[in-house]
């Protein structure tokens, strides 16, 4: 049997319980951030597969075609912002930064959405891949007076502009 023996003064214990305190306070704030969808940020970290894809998207409502339609390696600009401002914000406003991911190399899965909420034709799905991460993703048409939204799935189509 062994014993061990330490000697804390107030100091070392208050600086312990500050620490922890503030770790759990930052780990609250990541976790509870706006956007941010907690099964699918977990089931995000192995998306090398089509099942995998599929299943994430399921996570949102969405049926989708077994097979892509399209996958594209795509390089992420320099000018991100300038680029695609609009669509940097989109992805934003779902929990995704793809200001991190300039100058890299990722990966596009394109599938046919076969469940939206209006019944539409020509609506697709699209995932953004980086190193076996979700890191974007969008749903959108490819009718002449398209339109595009975040992944999640609207009780309604979206508004014509």
């Amino acid at each position: 049997m062994f014993i061990i023996t330490a000697k804390l003064n107030r100091g070392k214990v208050s600086a312990a319980l500050l620490f922890a305190v503030a770790f759990l306070c930052g780990l609250l704030v990541l976790l509870l951030r706006p956007g941010l969808d907690h099964d699918a940020f977990r089931a995000s970290s192995s998306m090398n597969n089509n099942e995998a894809r599929i299943e994430y998207l399921s996570q949102y409502g969405w049926e989708v075609t077994a097979k892509p339609l399209a996958e594209e390696t795509i390089l992420v600009p320099d000018n991100l912002e300038a680029s695609c401002g609009s669509y940097c914000t989109l992805q934003k406003e779902q929990g995704f930064d793809l200001a991190q991911y300039i100058g890299k190399k990722i990966s596009r899965y394109t599938y046919e959405v076969l469940n939206y909420p209006t019944g539409e034709d020509h609506v697709q799905a699209n995932l953004l891949i980086y190193e076996g991460k979700v890191i974007g993703g969008d749903v959108c048409t490819t009718a002449l007076d398209g339109w595009m939204h975040g992944l999640d799935m609207p009780e309604t189509g979206p508004a014509k502009p």
